[in-house]
């Protein structure tokens, strides 16, 4: 299937590497680009890019404010950003966001190694922009030196070992990384304690609502949607603070309305089922022994 028309499609780094007007790259299927050598007209006009490899943009400063969550903060000692194959790249609307140094590497360029595996695995790469990864000036440094490591082997003539080199880079890279974005989900406990509460107040009002009868239990989607998050940071999130992905925090508050209709009304196993979306009761006994070890009747019993 080909994209809209009005998405320009880009297969290769060397046909990126024509757009952008720069030399043809050395290693075919990855490539360094710092943005100052590149005039911003070079980009088609109001016309977005799709990229069949992965892109990691590192912004050495960001200037306002930047889109978070529900919420806007300011932070300035700049940031990662991180697209996967088939992802939608904006043009930039203006010469602040078109600085920095981007990363693109080709699938294929890792394919034969256990990074090929295991890319799936490193989640940011499923982030919304607005999701980007807020670094320190000590994290800006240490990512600085890796960008600047993997320029540095870029502009070496390619031998046996470039690769093996350069995907060990790359994953140094990712793991770096990982630990940063644990760290920001630390340091920004506080907003996304507020990215909770929204959640909390959205299921009670999906439920109290009457949205369960009328569309089911509520999806990992939609409530992604609601919050303004991209579906993988929600759950990233919430695994870090809660223990539990998206679809396992909504599970627990069906079984939370589930202990408050039982233990407070007089309606079936059946009726409480239905109304808290479930096609079949025998779905929702299911997940409530599940969840509680008990059957629904056996915890209503246990209020008699």
């Amino acid at each position: 299937m080909h994209p809209p028309s009005d998405i320009h499609h880009i297969s290769s780094i060397s046909q990126l590497m024509r757009l952008l007007d720069l030399p043809a790259p050395l290693h075919p299927m990855i490539a360094l680009v710092d943005y100052r050598n590149v005039p911003i007209e070079t980009f088609p006009k109001e016309q977005k890019i799709s990229l069949d490899f992965y892109k990691i943009s590192f912004k050495t400063k960001f200037k306002g404010q930047i889109k978070y969550g529900q919420g806007f903060y300011d932070f300035e000692e700049g940031g990662l950003a991180f697209l996967k194959p088939k992802q939608i790249v904006f043009p930039p609307v203006d010469r602040e966001s078109y600085e920095g140094i981007a990363l693109y590497f080709h699938p294929d360029f890792i394919r034969n190694y256990t990074l090929g595996k295991t890319i799936h695995q490193y989640g940011f790469f499923s982030y919304d922009v607005s999701e980007a990864l807020f670094l320190s000036a000590k994290e800006k440094k240490i990512m600085a030196g890796l960008f600047a490591s993997i320029a540095d082997e870029l502009k070496n003539n390619i031998d046996l070992f470039s690769q093996d080199v350069l995907v060990s880079q790359l994953e140094l890279l990712l793991n770096y990384s990982n630990r940063f974005y644990n760290r920001q989900f630390i340091t920004r406990k506080s907003i996304n304690h507020e990215v909770i509460s929204s959640l909390d107040q959205l299921l009670n009002a999906y439920f109290d609502g009457g949205d369960s009868l009328k569309n089911g239990l509520p999806t990992v989607k939609y409530i992604s949607s609601e919050l303004k998050l991209s579906q993988r940071y929600l759950s990233d999130m919430l695994r870090f603070l809660t223990g539990l992905n998206t679809q396992q925090y909504i599970q627990n508050a069906v079984i939370e309305k589930a202990k408050e209709k039982l233990s407070a009304t007089d309606l079936s196993v059946s009726e409480i089922a239905y109304e808290l979306g479930f096609e079949h009761s025998q779905s929702f006994s299911k997940l409530f022994k599940v969840k509680t070890n008990v059957s629904p009747l056996e915890f209503r019993n246990s209020f008699n």
